[in-house]
């Protein structure tokens, strides 16, 4: 049985731009990623998610702008990065390495790597360290890089699309160790994924991020709420549905399912002249709200 140490960290990015030559992937990113929270961001391909967490790990120099952990910046500061957890997308591991050599190499990365905590990780995922990791999954190489890196006790976890590659199975096993690890000791995590219903369960602040810049930084209610779901009763099919605000609808024959920019007095009213009997609000999905406010141009 491991014993949990209660941690504090806070990860502030300030202005982060970053180049490639002359086309910008990073514009201004600004926002923090409290203590002891989870923390998503969300985006299309190319929109600069991926660029962002290199350049939080460390991997990568911002042009311009910093980026803070407890107030001290992470490139080139080897003592604020053997406080960082990373789970890669794709984790390049050396080939002809068994988990049993990734645990000596941890060893020696990380003064904090316990052996024990690996072991008590692979009783849930069960791993053969033994295998070579070329040997191995992505689903399983995914693994025990989820392993190798909370056994180091990050302050601050980073993930890159971590559940590629996982069975429904070891998704849930995935998530329900991420959360117990927040609760316990209170590690921050920052995590980047497009299955937004993932997200959803398990963030407390959501971050949108689109061509580099951030769209909207807030909790995941609010960040929800960017858009309004109504189900409506119309008998009679209307000739249109010139509605200010309304992004999109949908019908099942007299059933039909609308979305709004907003939804109040005006546009409720709106709806009743184009012959609704019967309105209400329903609860949009974070998947929803990202769509929309795609197609919205928000």
């Amino acid at each position: 049985y491991i014993k949990y140490e209660r941690i504090n960290g806070m990860i502030e990015i300030k202005n982060a731009c970053k180049a490639y030559g002359a086309k910008a992937v990073l514009n201004n990113v600004e926002f923090t990623v409290k203590d002891g929270t989870i923390h998503g961001i969300i985006g299309e391909n190319g929109s600069g998610k991926t660029t962002l967490i290199k350049c939080l790990t460390g991997i990568y120099r911002l042009n311009r702008g910093e980026i803070l952990y407890d107030g001290h910046p992470v490139f080139e500061n080897n003592a604020v990065k053997e406080q960082i957890g990373y789970v890669a997308d794709s984790n390049q591991y050396f080939d002809n390495y068994s988990s049993k050599d990734m645990i000596s190499f941890f060893k020696a990365a990380y003064t904090n790597f316990s052996e024990e905590r690996f072991n008590e990780l692979n009783a849930i995922f069960n791993i053969d360290v033994n295998a070579k990791m070329k040997q191995l999954s992505k689903g399983q190489g995914m693994r025990v890089a989820y392993m190798l890196n909370l056994a180091t006790f990050p302050k601050y976890l980073i993930l890159d699309e971590p559940t590629s590659g996982l069975d429904p199975v070891a998704k849930k096993e995935f998530f329900d160790i991420l959360v117990d690890e927040v609760e316990k000791r209170n590690m921050t995590v920052f995590i980047s994924s497009h299955h937004l219903n993932d997200l959803e369960k398990i963030c407390d602040e959501i971050t949108v991020i689109r061509n580099g810049r951030i769209i909207v930084n807030n909790d995941i209610d609010t960040v929800k709420n960017r858009v309004v779901k109504v189900q409506a009763v119309i008998e009679q099919k209307p000739e249109n549905l010139d509605i200010p605000g309304l992004i999109e609808f949908s019908n099942i024959g007299s059933i039909y399912t609308l979305v709004f920019k907003q939804f109040g007095d005006e546009e409720k009213a709106a709806l009743t002249v184009c012959g609704a009997s019967f309105i209400e609000e329903i609860e949009v999905s974070l998947e929803e709200m990202f769509v929309y406010t795609n197609i919205s141009g928000e």
